[in-house]
């Protein structure tokens, strides 16, 4: 069986160019729908990207992901240069291969995780200097390498390698940050990558308007296939996130898709496709689901809690994801409380299944020029039930 998957790796989808057109536009807002293609598909847009950090959707297969109506999911170049290695991945024939996903698939450089190690890494001209969070073991990544490892795992959409400030930062240190980040977009930008492949350029700037303006200058002249808000959801008060975004994303070239990256909630991505984003991705659905917490169109629901030990009805009645079609939340309850696996499969099927169809309906409200309508009537619903931890 090995040497069966072995001599099939270098069978790949043809080369095709990235290539995005808008569909439609809101009235009232700056909503958008649109299409980009990719060789291993096309992504309706304004989209949710499940995180698949590891060459996997944590609990779900890759046919489950597919069942959810998911399009397109994300990697991350930092864990799989880590393990099991970008140069394994490639002798299998790539991501896709590899871990068996047919669609899509946008790869995050890895800059924000070494950013998080703290005193781990070190921040030089070339690129980061440092150890791994597994073993302690040291390692370089330029934006050079950071290009390789994204073309060795033969991702449909990549990433600059960048840097995110912390919040909050002094002025000066959120602009020394953005000017090393535009120097290394404009290496990115002059690294060789195969035909029909994707780099996206990453504004930071922290919360400064003056600098946002700045980075998406140079990244909108140096030229990408896509364009991301990056250093963004790390701390900094809801208001100044969506005030960044209103007034960053209008910045960016408005033929070009347009990622809020790590955002968000439910109410975050209504929020921000009304101010003209694109492409979300987030670990929320996925990480919920391990930790009990559900999403419904009446708002979120902890499982665990005692009055679903006999409710015979499913987590949402208006979804029709396979959980919701088969399992009652009595039946889920039992699953949480008795650490059972299938508690998290169950779980998580239902939350990407959640923010998938919010994508969908988003996308139809755009198209019909209803989405001020959609969005306050779904806020409306979901926030009548907010749930609490009951201990």
């Amino acid at each position: 069986m090995t040497r069966q998957i072995l001599l099939n790796a270098g069978e790949g989808h043809p080369a095709r160019p990235f290539n995005f057109h808008l569909t439609g536009k809101d009235h009232s807002s700056r909503a958008r729908t649109g299409l980009f293609h990719t060789s291993h598909g096309t992504v309706d847009t304004p989209v949710f990207m499940p995180v698949g950090t590891q060459g996997t959707v944590k609990g779900l297969t890759p046919d489950m992901v597919r069942e959810t109506g998911a399009e397109i999911i994300l990697g991350n170049a930092y864990h799989l240069y880590l393990r099991p290695g970008h140069d394994l991945i490639a002798r299998f024939g790539g991501l896709h291969k590899f871990m068996n996903w047919s669609g899509p698939i946008l790869t995050d450089s890895g800059g924000f995780q070494i950013f998080s190690l703290g005193a781990l890494r070190k921040r030089t001209e070339e690129g980061y200097a440092f150890q791994s969070h597994i073993d302690g073991s040291s390692h370089v990544m330029t934006p050079e390498t950071c290009m390789a490892i994204q073309e060795a795992l033969g991702s449909d959409i990549t990433m600059c390698l960048d840097e995110c400030p912390p919040y909050p930062a002094s002025f000066n240190e959120v602009e020394s940050s953005l000017a090393l980040t535009l120097r290394w977009a404009d290496r990115c930008a002059k690294t060789r990558r195969s035909p029909g492949r994707a780099l996206f350029g990453i504004s930071q700037g922290g919360v400064h308007p003056s600098l946002r303006k700045r980075g998406i200058e140079v990244i909108s002249d140096i030229g990408f296939d896509g364009y991301a808000l990056g250093g963004l959801s790390v701390g900094e008060p809801k208001e100044l996130l969506y005030e960044t975004v209103d007034f960053a994303a209008p910045l960016l070239p408005a033929e070009k898709p347009r990622y809020l990256m790590g955002v968000g909630t439910p109410e975050d991505i209504l929020e921000c496709v009304g101010l003209g984003i694109d492409m979300f991705d987030c670990v929320m659905p996925t990480r919920n689901a391990r930790n009990g917490m559900l999403f419904t169109k009446k708002g979120k629901l902890v499982i665990k809690n005692a009055r679903y030990r006999d409710d015979g009805s499913p987590l949402d009645d208006q979804c029709g994801c396979y959980t919701c079609r088969n399992y009652s939340r009595s039946y889920l309850r039992h699953l949480f409380i008795a650490r059972e696996i299938l508690a998290i499969v169950l779980n998580t099927i239902h939350n990407v299944t959640f923010y998938v169809s919010l994508m969908r309906g988003i996308r139809s409200a755009v198209r019909e020029g209803a989405y001020g309508a959609f969005r306050k009537s779904f806020l409306e619903t979901y926030r009548t039930n907010q749930e609490e931890d009951e201990g």
